[in-house]
């Protein structure tokens, strides 16, 4: 198991600071994990996971939309 930290998950996301904790507010992005008083990160299978979601519903809208 690998943990990425934010500018990691900021640099594979093509996401801001600020986008991530919203979309982590609305539980649209995976939770970040404690890993000190001061520090925290990600699960690199998590992000990696939200990515192909991110993906999957790019190629079903493709898919719906060639059907019409």
């Amino acid at each position: 198991m690998r943990i990425m930290r934010l500018k990691e998950v900021m640099d594979t996301t093509g996401l801001k600071r600020s986008a991530i904790y919203k979309a982590i507010s609305e539980g649209r992005f995976p939770k970040q994990v404690s890993l000190g008083a001061r520090a925290a990160g990600w699960v690199a299978d998590e992000i990696e996971s939200w990515i192909m979601e991110r993906i999957e519903e790019r190629d079903m809208a493709y898919e719906e939309k060639k059907k019409s």
